[in-house]
């Protein structure tokens, strides 16, 4: 999906062209882009203009709310994790 320089997140509003969303982003390399053309930003979480950018595909979890989940996540909190 491609996004513009100023899409944001409609829940929290936050950026998200932004390196770190990015599938070349890897905080191992030199200036944490394994893509060698790109002329990467100095802050790695706001919005920027690099023509490379690829949304990761494990960019977004949906975190699971249903109450079978939120009594897992309960019993987790009380017995440990599940094993």
């Amino acid at each position: 999906m491609p996004l513009s320089r100023i899409s944001e997140c409609l829940t929290c509003r936050a950026e998200l062209h932004v390196c770190r969303l990015c599938r070349f982003f890897d905080a191992r390399k030199a200036e944490s882009c394994r893509e060698e053309r790109a002329d990467p930003p100095q802050d790695k979480q706001r919005a920027n203009f690099c023509e490379y950018f690829q949304l990761r595909p494990d960019a977004y979890q949906a975190k699971d709310d249903t109450p079978a989940n939120q009594a897992r996540e309960e019993l987790g909190k009380l017995f440990g994790p599940k094993r």
